[in-house]
């Protein structure tokens, strides 16, 4: 029996008399400090991970000005904090063992719009491409427009100056910034914009913290400037840091103090709102997507390129286009990046052209292709082809796959994967081919793969070296390299920080600024932070301080991560590679996503989250001598060596407060809706209900599990017993009595009734399909050209019995296609089982299961299933379970055989449907909402799919008492108002769990599109 697992480094005195006076003081939002909820902000996109002591959410400006002052009293000097937005970022700049000061969850809204002035007010916390879903309806858009947009917040992208795509016309962040409210340590508001020198010169003559820190900017910035405009290279990408050039315009007469805030990485004091200028849309816009022979083609020709006045010029190596070819991703851009035929494509560079009048870039791009024409037919300059598209939408799925980059390299299979650690180099765009290809001699010499993809027109490519974190002689050979790449850079005329900053790099400073610079940076910091407090050791420290910054050579998540035992790593992959990108944080509501995430704001309820603390959890079982995989076999043979008294003794300790870290992560693992969409949306694949259903299995090893588990686990026994006297059942499960006791003793709400016809009763009374009356002798008496004719329906429990219409009337839809239906005995499936982490029964189950469905793929039988989690189950959890045992069965979903079958002649109806997807299938076979409009226009009938995320229901997660308020939520979110908004009759969802909570929420069920279909085909 695994161990109670205690928890590890506890927080330290100082930190929690901080966060009790805090509370006491009237504090509004959220203290964490459980170590799941630490553990959970401990890394980001970087190699490195640094624990917290806690994590603080403010509400607002109020509780934000709260925790400063509170923080300001002298006997909280030693507290430390770091401001979190996004917790993207690739070089460690918000992590802290100190405080996290997190503003994403509440202080998140738009505050004020003026669209005649073109500029917008919002509080830090707002996601970039939520700002940009707000502004569109108004005909604008926050201009830089960076990979992570999904997820990145206002206050991170501030922080960090953040750019991207287009930032030759659309500039950094800090050109859109007009003014800030910031919160100094100790409560002061600073509030920065452009003034004349003046006004700026009179804040400095005041006593104050804020007089002070305007009159050292000021003498900074205005003794150096000669040395400052001398010092750094005329770079689209300045450097970033303390921007001591642009906090005066020009000819000196204005003043921001703002422009040394932004890219400050939260070192200088917390942004707590911004006022940005926004820019016009240009409606008009065209793709270029040139092809290469080879990526140093791609990048030698990019100068030629920006010559066409082209809005941006990106480019992508072979390394990530293949890696996107195996991704969800490409099923949308396959067709917009087509292979050359005879050629083999090794890079591309895509050039966009924006404009407000179609006729404004006509003319660029005639000259662009015509030029592209002539080099193509004289096969010059490496490029074998190229697109063009004008298609708004088809522009974004690229563009979707080209942010998708960063996150695609992180799937490179093996222990060694590409890493951010000296990757946003920016050199002269003339210069960037030479010193690309001397960076790859250098990779190259180290024997490394890498991935390269980037904003060439700006002279910045990101470049990820492959290593093994943990090996501590690759970690030896990420400072021999990061060291030489800032040589590197210096003999190219460049800057080591093209966009994303400094944070653990933060030691390379000094080599880029100079002594004389230096200095002043540290003086400026000293004005801010004079006790080196907030976010120490990222830019500098105070000046005459004696703290370090911190340094390239710092703790990395490797050296944790290697703790763990080879074998557990590979099996439990998905959750090891997890790099933190943060995809899993995309704000958008109609994304399949993670639905628990989006409802909870909650870090640790994300895929990213989950991933890291069942890295942390097996660390610890290692530390403690338990071997994962071989608990795991133990448990999958019988052999549980915990008795029935022993795991009800530990759930009575645990139930008097006993710690056990597992608790932690069990919460966490509780509130997944086991959808699946992370181990598709997510780049790096992390499956979180397949280690979900393991970690279930080994912890209700040492624990009791509850009698609702037993009930789902279950129910593919039960329904079946029920279902022969539906009535019956259905009499007491509609009373209030029943219900309320169903919700005391199991925990569930809204029990559904069984199907009344039942199924049977109901296909029996077709009497031309004679679908029940079949065996697997009769089948193997029929010839081959009569069994090509049959179809076979796969029962799932759930529509089976509790949806018995829609499965009656998917077998008279193949009937009245032409074919032979055969409704084959209920067989169970195991995924309640799966989900429930009874994997030693999910397994006999799917061997059961599997060795009926092979018996008909062996006769060449056509087999479909209904509900798409109960069919792709048999694809995934069957593979993973069963290994070469599963057979090659298939069982296809509706539209994976309709596709390819006649209709009768189309008519023209005039009626539109909508499609709600199951968020599963979606995601799975994102060709299947395509697949459903085609079927639909076959019979003359139009079908629109309707961009939803989960609908909240997810199997039994939506009639579970404790996730009732978030299901529902969930719901209301994404599904609620577009099904409000629509007539009844034109709704069609492919989900049972989708059905249901459509009933439930809006009080009718949505057909099946099978159903649609035979309504049609029968009118």
């Amino acid at each position: 029996m695994i161990p109670r697992l205690t928890q590890v480094d506890a927080i330290e005195t100082i930190y929690l008399n901080f966060l009790k006076e805090l509370e006491q003081s009237g504090f509004k939002g959220e203290i964490e400090t459980s170590y799941a909820s630490r553990f959970s902000v401990s890394t980001d996109n970087s190699v490195y991970q640094s624990l917290p002591q806690a994590v603080v959410l403010p509400k607002d400006v109020a509780d934000l000005q709260l925790v400063s002052q509170v923080a300001g009293k002298a006997k909280y000097d030693a507290v430390k904090f770091s401001p979190r937005g996004g917790g993207t970022g690739t070089n460690g700049q918000s992590l802290t063992q100190g405080v996290v000061v997190d503003m994403s969850r509440h202080m998140n809204q738009i505050l004020e719009f003026n669209a005649e002035e073109s500029w917008v007010r919002v509080q830090s916390g707002v996601v970039k491409d939520q700002l940009n879903a707000f502004l569109k309806p108004h005909g604008f858009f926050f201009a830089p427009d960076l990979s992570t947009s999904n997820r990145a917040t206002i206050g991170g992208m501030i922080n960090t100056d953040a750019s991207g795509q287009g930032s030759l016309v659309y500039g950094k962040t800090s050109d859109h910034v007009l003014a800030l409210k910031s919160i100094l340590l100790g409560g002061d508001v600073l509030e920065t914009a452009k003034m004349p020198i003046a006004d700026a010169e009179n804040i400095a003559k005041q006593d104050t913290t804020v007089g002070k820190i305007y009159q050292q900017v000021l003498n900074s910035c205005r003794d150096k400037r000669k040395l400052i405009l001398e010092k750094f290279p005329r770079l689209n990408r300045f450097l970033t840091g303390y921007d001591l050039e642009h906090v005066f315009n020009d000819d000196l007469t204005e003043f921001d103090l703002g422009r040394v805030i932004t890219g400050s990485e939260g070192s200088l004091a917390f942004v707590a709102e911004a006022k940005l200028n926004v820019t016009p849309i240009a409606p008009f816009k065209t793709l270029i997507n040139v092809k290469y022979d080879s990526f140093e083609s791609a990048l030698r020709n990019a100068p030629f390129l920006v010559e066409a006045n082209a809005t941006s010029v990106e480019t992508i190596d072979s390394k990530v286009l293949n890696l996107a070819r195996e991704d969800i991703i490409w099923e949308s851009v396959k067709h917009l990046i087509t292979d050359v035929p005879g050629k083999t494509m090794e890079g591309i560079n895509i050039v966009e052209f924006n404009a407000v009048e179609a006729a404004d870039s006509e003319a660029k791009i005639t000259a662009l292709t015509d030029k592209l024409d002539a080099l193509v037919a004289n096969n010059e300059a490496g490029i074998i082809g190229y697109q063009v598209t004008a298609d708004l939408a088809s522009i974004q799925t690229i563009y979707e796959m080209r942010k998708k980059a960063v996150g695609l390299l992180g799937n490179t299979k093996g222990s060694k994967k590409p890493l951010a650690f000296a990757e946003d180099t920016a050199v002269p765009p003339e210069n960037l081919a030479d010193f690309i290809m001397e960076f790859r001699d250098l990779l190259d010499g180290y024997g490394l793969n890498y991935g390269m993809f980037g904003h060439v027109d700006a002279g910045v490519l990101h470049v990820r070296p492959a290593l093994d974190m943990c090996d501590p002689e690759q970690e030896v050979t990420l400072r021999k390299i990061s060291d030489q790449v800032v040589a590197l850079t210096a003999k190219y005329g460049g800057l080591m920080w093209g966009e994303h900053g400094k944070g653990y790099r933060s030691e390379y400073g000094p080599e880029f600024f100079g002594d004389e610079l230096f200095l002043e940076l540290r003086k400026i910091k000293a004005a801010f932070d004079p006790l080196n407090r907030v976010n120490p050791g990222k830019i500098c420290t105070p000046v005459d301080s004696s703290e370090q910054l911190v340094s390239v050579d710092d703790t990395k998540r490797g050296f944790y991560d290697r703790q763990i035992p080879v074998k557990v790593k590979e099996s439990v992959e998905t959750a090891m590679n997890c790099n933190g990108n943060g995809l899993c944080f995309n704000w958008d509501a109609n994304s399949p996503m993670c639905p628990s995430y989006k409802v909870t704001r909650d870090r640790r309820h994300s895929p990213k989250g989950r991933a890291g603390l069942m890295r942390e959890w097996l660390r610890q079982l290692s530390n403690q001598g338990i071997d994962f995989n071989n608990e795991e076999k133990a448990l999958l043979k019988g052999e549980d060596d915990s008795s029935w008294f022993a795991r009800w003794q530990n759930t009575k300790n645990k139930n008097a407060g006993e710690y056990d870290y597992s608790h932690e992560v069990m919460e966490a693992m509780d509130e997944c809706l086991a959808c699946k969409a992370c181990s598709s949306q997510c780049p790096i694949k992390v499956d979180v209900p397949g280690f979900r259903a393991r970690f279930l299995q080994l912890y209700y090893s040492r624990y009791s599990r509850p009698l609702k588990d037993y009930l789902v686990a279950g129910i593919e026994n039960s329904a079946p017993l029920m279902a022969k006297a539906p009535r019956l059942f259905n009499f007491f499960l509609n009373t209030k009595l029943v219900q309320g006791a169903i919700k005391r003793t199991l925990g569930y709400v809204d029990t559904p009734t069984l199907s009344y016809p039942t199924l049977k009763q109901q296909v029996a009374k077709v009497g031309e399909l004679n679908v029940l009356d079949w065996d697997i002798n009769r089948i193997r008496n029929l010839t081959e050209a009569q069994r090509l004719k049959v179809v076979a329906i796969v029962q799932d429990p759930f529509t089976s019995f509790y949806d018995a219409d829609v499965v009656a009337d998917w077998a008279k839809l193949i009937s009245k296609l032409g074919y032979t239906p055969i409704l084959l005995p209920f067989v169970p499936n195991g995924k309640p089982q799966h989900v429930k982490g009874f994997l030693k029964r999910f397994a006999n189950t799917a061997k059961t299961a599997a060795e009926f469905l092979n018996q008909l793929a062996e006769l060449n039988i056509t087999m479909v299933g209904t509900d798409p989690s109960l069919v792709l189950c048999y694809r995934d959890e069957y593979t993973k379970a069963l290994g070469e045992d599963r057979g090659d069965f298939e069982v296809l979903l509706p539209h994976e055989w309709l596709k390819d079958v006649a209709f009768p002649e189309a008519k023209q109806y005039n009626i539109e449907f909508k499609l709600f997807g199951h968020c599963s299938e979606k995601t799975a076979v994102p060709a299947s909402q395509k697949d459903w409009q085609n079927i639909f226009a076959k019979v003359g009938a139009k079908l629109t799919p309707v961009a939803v995320g989960c609908c909240g229901m997810a199997g039994t997660y939506g009639h579970e008492a404790s996730h009732l308020e978030n299901s529902q939520q969930i719901y209301q979110m994404s599904w609620g108002d577009k099904v409000s908004k629509l007539p009844q009759e034109v709704v069609l969802a492919t989900g049972y769990s989708c059905r249901s909570q459509v009933k439930r929420e809006d009080g009718f069920k949505p057909k099946h599109p099978v159903q649609a279909l035979l309504k049609l085909l029968s009118s």
